[in-house]
């Protein structure tokens, strides 16, 4: 399987580098992970939030790999517990689909251009997460499915 994680914005705290890269590190054995950076747009220099999210949506758009199963993180999206979460992307995988896309919004959320390329949107519950927070958790989170899919311990 090979899952993309299109964010927007760079990590600028080492700490939040950090975790990512120990996850993907993590995930290595089970499949292809990658995370794709695409620009975020400030809205005060971009013409506002709108705008912003237009443009960025516009890039996410373009970086999303062919023919790939696209999941949109939004608050509003469906709420699935780790198995439930892992038991999905085995499901996907039986039906044919070996590439996924997660994608992460900037500030501003996520345009609709993004939200209609989209094919299913996931939500990590109704708390609102800083977009870098939410690619560790996503990051945590495809770790854990591999773990539950394949019955082995998690490893704290």
């Amino acid at each position: 399987m090979n899952i993309t994680v299109i964010a927007v914005g760079k990590l600028k705290e080492r700490f939040w580098a950090d975790a990512c890269a120990e996850y993907l590190k993590r995930t290595q054995p089970y499949g292809k992970v990658r995370v794709v950076e695409v620009s975020d747009v400030d809205p005060a220099r971009g013409g506002g939030d709108a705008q912003a999210r237009q443009r960025e949506g516009a890039r996410i758009v373009e970086a999303l790999p062919s023919q790939c199963h696209v999941i949109a993180l939004t608050i509003d999206g469906k709420q699935r517990s780790s198995e439930g979460l892992s038991a999905h992307l085995d499901q996907l995988a039986l039906r044919g689909v070996s590439d996924i896309a997660f994608v992460i919004g900037g500030s501003t959320g996520l345009d609709g251009a993004v939200l209609q390329r989209a094919n299913e949107t996931l939500s990590f519950g109704a708390i609102t997460l800083p977009h870098n927070l939410a690619r560790v958790v996503l990051l945590e989170q495809v770790y854990r499915a591999f773990k539950i899919s394949r019955r082995e311990p998690y490893h704290k």
